[in-house]
């Protein structure tokens, strides 16, 4: 839906529709919006069952099905059948890469904003920036869904006085990968969180972003601008640009 600029969508997310009872509902909702909405909703399906698919597909929508795309190809191409089975997805089939993800994830957060640094010698990467640059969710991101274990470390004003990296990060300068964001957006985001404040000043947001870019170019940290880029792109680029992930998408063992 990014492709098409200029048009706002409302997204509704109707979930577990696993009865021909809930298919008929459903479909009754999507008319009903079409006819009081003058516009034809764009369903977009990932159902399973071959009669409640049928029934969506004779809405008043866009019906458009993933798995009909997806699915029938693919059992022609491989000449077996799938298996049709509910819920797949969210199975854990592979119990050891579901347990690093939760000890990541544990990491995550036992190490957020520099309030414990014993541990960075753990970790797969550590980001580094001013407030509210996108640190910790990223951070977070990295943990779920991929199994990294990440750390973040905020910088301060002794850092962008002195110019230089604190101890507990110069040791460390392999792990580190700098985030950054313009000054705009910065305010923005402080002023939601504090308004008024000096924190939040455009002064304050402009000294402390240079003095951080120019830490980041000094001590040849890699860095990105968040502005732009969604959670999952901030991840992505770190993760090819670190080397965090092998040819088959695996993490790697960092100890």
């Amino acid at each position: 839906m990014t492709q098409f600029d200029g048009l706002k969508f409302r997204s509704v997310t109707v979930p577990f529709i696993d009865s021909l009872d809930k298919a008929r509902e459903t479909v009754n909702r999507i008319n009903l919006t079409a006819e009081v909405e003058g516009a034809r909703p764009i369903v977009f399906a990932t159902l399973i069952e071959d009669d409640v698919r049928a029934i969506l597909s004779e809405s008043k929508g866009l019906f458009l099905d993933f798995f009909d795309a997806f699915i029938g190809p693919l059992e022609r191409e491989l000449e077996v059948r799938s298996t049709h089975t509910v819920g797949k997805a969210h199975g854990v089939a592979n119990t050891t890469a579901y347990a690093r993800r939760i000890d990541a994830m544990n990491f995550a957060l036992e190490n957020d904003d520099g309030a414990n640094t014993r541990n960075y010698n753990r970790a797969d990467v550590i980001l580094t920036g001013v407030s509210r640059s996108g640190k910790t969710p990223t951070c977070l991101y990295l943990a779920l869904h991929y199994g990294i274990f990440p750390a973040n470390y905020p910088l301060a004003e002794e850092e962008f006085e002195t110019g230089k990296l604190p101890e507990t990060l110069e040791k460390f300068r392999d792990k580190l990968y700098g985030l950054t964001i313009s000054s705009d957006r910065l305010q923005q985001v402080r002023g939601e969180r504090r308004p008024g404040s000096r924190y939040a000043s455009a002064q304050q947001v402009n000294f402390e972003l240079r003095s951080a870019e120019a830490l980041f170019r000094k001590n040849g940290i890699p860095y990105l601008d968040t502005t732009e880029c969604s959670i999952e792109e901030i991840a992505s680029t770190i993760l090819h640009r670190r080397g965090l992930l092998d040819r088959n998408g695996d993490r790697q063992q960092s100890d």
